[in-house]
């Protein structure tokens, strides 16, 4: 008897030591998917009313877009081949880097009344400010605290000019867009607001009130616009915006607001300053008048995208109605798939 009692013990104290160095998993509904869930089976009927649904929301979210985006006015003038002197053209990067006046007198005519605020934008095309190296050099630090402003070691090659760093450093500061517009309508002046064009947390947070800007552009080569030393890098909203980069080589960036309207016929004359040098790369320049509506500016792809999946859901409900009703087929009984218990109705 003791000796199957011992034996007994010695089985159980196995088993119980091989459960703890097993790998297996406590059993639990979690671990072995057995949980309840929601396993439809896509009847003819779900299919077609799926597809039905999907198309009446989405097209006239369409519809609603494009008219939305239709409403926008926009003013776009491209200026930086037309404001090139014509003897100047064989080389222009010859004229826009020499000391040959750059001023260019544009006329715009408003086609459709535009309600304020009128957003003045620039846009700059073939231009990468998505370059890996371009991207990486600045100092976020240096831009935040003046105790930072050493920082300037991703900033290179403009970093320091005369062994000072260089305030605000790193080439997408240096790089920063100079041409310069100033607009009258039917030859009276017209106010160009450059105050709250850029993001309210970029000038509360990254930008500080106490750092002013130090040797800036006074290296070699200038590669754009110059700040007021005067003036804390928190109010330059210019460069504020011009910091943040864009993600495509096609961008527009906001240049400021005319907050009055804009009647139709009305004659926009621009005199502007053709200083930034796009030519060396083959980039093209356009000064762009805009309004907006509840959907943001003028862009039509958004209409057409949801037109488009709409069109093709509704297509689909159509097709698939026609052949339910040319060619039926009889359904399975949905009682034989695998985590039905009870195949059939019985046991």
């Amino acid at each position: 008897m003791s000796s199957n009692t011992a034996s007994s013990s010695a089985g159980s104290g196995d088993s119980s030591a091989a459960r703890k160095n097993s790998k297996r998993p406590k059993y639990s509904k979690f671990t072995q998917q057995e949980l309840p869930a929601c396993k439809p089976i896509l009847t003819p009927g779900w299919v077609i009313s799926t597809f039905l649904i999907v198309s009446v929301i989405f097209i006239p979210l369409g519809v609603i877009s494009l008219f939305a985006s239709q409403d926008v006015v926009e003013i776009v003038d491209r200026y930086d081949n037309d404001c090139i002197p014509a003897p100047a053209r064989t080389n222009k990067v010859a004229f826009i880097q020499g000391a040959a006046p750059k001023s260019c007198n544009r006329t715009l005519t408003v086609t459709k009344r535009m309600k304020q605020p009128i957003y003045v934008y620039y846009q700059l095309e073939n231009f990468y400010q998505n370059h890996r190296r371009y991207v990486k050099s600045r100092s976020d630090s240096q831009l935040r605290s003046p105790k930072f402003e050493n920082q300037i070691s991703a900033c290179k090659p403009e970093d320091d000019a005369g062994g000072k760093p260089i305030v605000p450093c790193g080439l997408i500061a240096w790089s920063l867009f100079n041409d310069t517009y100033t607009l009258s309508r039917n030859n009276t002046p017209l106010a160009v607001n450059k105050k709250g064009i850029a993001w309210k947390s970029d000038k509360e947070h990254k930008f500080g009130n106490k750092v002013f800007p130090k040797n800036f552009q006074k290296g070699n080569l200038t590669g754009g616009a110059t700040l007021n030393p005067d003036i804390p890098l928190s109010e330059q909203e210019d460069l504020i915006v011009w910091m943040r980069t864009a993600a495509l080589p096609t961008f527009r960036k906001l240049y400021g607001k005319i907050e009055t309207d804009l009647e139709n016929g009305d004659t926009i004359q621009v005199t502007l300053q053709n200083n930034y040098n796009t030519y060396s790369f083959s980039g093209k320049k356009k000064l762009v008048l805009s309004t907006t509506s509840w959907l943001g500016g003028k862009n039509d792809f958004l209409g057409i995208a949801y037109l488009t999946v709409g069109g093709i859901c509704f297509f689909l409900a159509l097709a698939f109605t026609i052949m339910y009703l040319v060619k039926p087929r009889r359904l399975g009984d949905p009682s034989y798939l695998s985590w039905n218990r009870n195949p059939g109705g019985g046991r």
